[in-house]
Parts: structure tokens; sequence; C-alpha cells
């Protein structure tokens, strides 16, 4: 469709309101404009059209033939076009908003805070995705995501949320049984759990032990799964503070040692730059960002200023 055939929209308008009223000065009240302006749309939608739509008098107005015959899908057009922008609206602020993050996050930090974010905001429903892998904005219709890395994603702006620190943990019955870890050569007293996400290999490096130890046992490569067989006793295991607080707090597990190293990466929200403007976006965003800066940082440990 050519610039000169594009459909006059502002001239739809005044022409379902000038025959809603029966009055150029009842459309033009209705539409907050000027008499003049609404006369200017109808003879401007008359020449679009090369056909009278109304019959003028002095006191009266009243459509023709054509305007009676316009005016039905007109309305229809109008509704649906207002109906589209309505739910657009909506969509944009309330509804389901789709998440991408990892299992272990919303399982162990996330799930037992979500019941302060239904309260505040009833209009949003949640839909998480747990997966390790990174999500397909452009494929999928994920709103956004909650990574744990080094806040570089290619054509995705990232916004820290939180910080986190990786310490020994074990079952209380094998810290009764094995005692505190002193020096890292108490380390020698336990069975190590090994979890592809937190190798003790790097952990050791950074605090100065032997990182010469073998390194024998299955490698767990869920953090869940792996924080769930040092709560049975198999052995010691390095755990995030962000995934171990609640077993911390509950007696399930203990720290054997106060010894922890502050992580390199840390937890971001994640999403395309337009999708960082829609509001239900922004709530959860915000209220995430909220939650987050109430998690205080382990015993022994500050967080940096921003």
């Amino acid at each position: 469709m050519s610039a000169d055939n594009k459909l006059p929209l502002n001239a739809l308008r005044a022409f379902e309101a000038v025959a809603a009223h029966l009055s150029f000065t009842g459309a033009a009240q209705s539409l907050n404009v000027t008499t003049a302006a609404v006369s200017s749309h109808i003879k401007s939608l008359e020449e679009f059209l090369e056909t009278p739509l109304f019959v003028r008098h002095s006191r009266s107005v009243r459509l023709t033939p054509q305007g009676a015959r316009l005016l039905p899908g007109v309305q229809r057009g109008m509704g649906e076009l207002t109906r589209a922008v309505d739910q657009l609206r909506l969509d944009r602020s309330s509804g389901l908003l789709n998440i991408s993050l990892l299992g272990s996050f919303l399982q162990k930090w996330l799930l037992p805070r979500l019941g302060d974010f239904y309260q505040k905001h009833p209009e949003v429903d949640l839909r998480f995705s747990a997966s390790r892998e990174l999500v397909d904005f452009m494929q999928t219709d994920f709103h956004a995501a909650v990574r744990y890395g080094s806040g570089s994603w290619p054509q995705l702006q990232a916004e820290k949320m939180l910080d986190d620190w990786v310490f020994p943990v074990a079952s209380p019955a094998l810290y009764a049984k094995l005692g505190p870890i002193a020096t890292l050569g108490d380390l020698n007293k336990y069975p190590l759990l090994h979890s592809a996400s937190e190798p003790w290999m790097d952990w050791l490096r950074r605090v100065g032990g032997d990182t010469t130890r073998i390194e024998r046992g299955p490698i767990l490569d869920d953090s869940a799964s792996v924080l769930a067989a040092a709560e049975q006793g198999h052995g010691l295991v390095l755990a995030r503070w962000s995934l171990v607080a609640g077993d911390l707090a509950s007696g399930r597990l203990v720290r054997p040692s106060t010894q922890s190293v502050r992580q390199h990466n840390s937890y971001y929200f994640v999403a395309p730059a337009h999708n960082f403007e829609v509001p239900k976006v922004i709530r959860f965003r915000d209220w995430l960002r909220e939650v987050c800066n109430e998690f205080p940082p382990p015993e022994g440990e500050r967080l940096e200023p921003q």
C-alpha cells in the first residue's frame, strides 16, 4: 500500500465519533479536539473515499447511505484495534512472565522467597524453566534469565544481583565424628565429595592448599544433588553460600572450617535491552534486587560497596 493509500486512522476515529453523536461539536468534545479539526478529518476521509459520508444541515448531521455502509466496519475495526492495544499493554504489565535460571538457584535460594513476590505482585504469573543452557531470546518466549557468570553475555544486558562465596560443609554427624578443620591439612580427615561446578582443585589453589590430593569418588553435576549427598553424611563438599545458607540455618549442614573464598562470578539478571523496559520484567527485576540486597554475606565476610 503506497503512502497515498494508507488508511487515515485519525479520520476514521473522527468519522466514528461524528456518527455516534450525529454532531461535529459532540464528536470534537469526545475526542478532545476542535470542531475544525473534526471537520478537516471528515473532509479528508470523504476525499480519500471519493464519496460523501454525512449530510450536513444547519443544526443536525446524518449519515449518507455510503456512510451508513462504512460505519459497522469502522466500529468493528476500531474495537479490535482498541482491544489489541489494551491486551498488549496488559501483557506488558501483568500475566505470564517467563524466567530461565539454574535449577539449584531456584530450588535452594529463590523458592523460599517467592511468597513475598506473589504478595506484592499478584498480577504477575511467574513461569520458571530450570536449565544450564543459555536461553535464545530470539527463538523462545522467555522475558529474562538469572545467570551465574562474569556478567558478559553477547547482545544482552546484564545487571548484577548477588555475589557469592564458597566454603566446605558437612553433615552434623560427620562433623561430630571427624572434628573441625583448623588447618588445610585437616581436610585429609574427610572424604571429599566432588561437584562439577565447584571443584576442590580451584578452591585449594586459591587458599594455598595441597592440590596434589587424588580426587576419588563420583563427580555430581548438580549442586543440589551434591548438597543432598553431604547432608546424608557421604563427605565434605564445597558449597556456594547462596545455595547452602538455608541448610546451615536449619542445622542440616555445618561448616567445619571458617575458610571461604569469594567467587569471581556472580548472579546476574539478564535480558535483551528492550525487555528491561517491560513493566512486569521491571517489577521482578526490582524485587529480585531488593531481596538480594537483604541477603547477608557469610559470617566473617563483607559486601563491597556498590
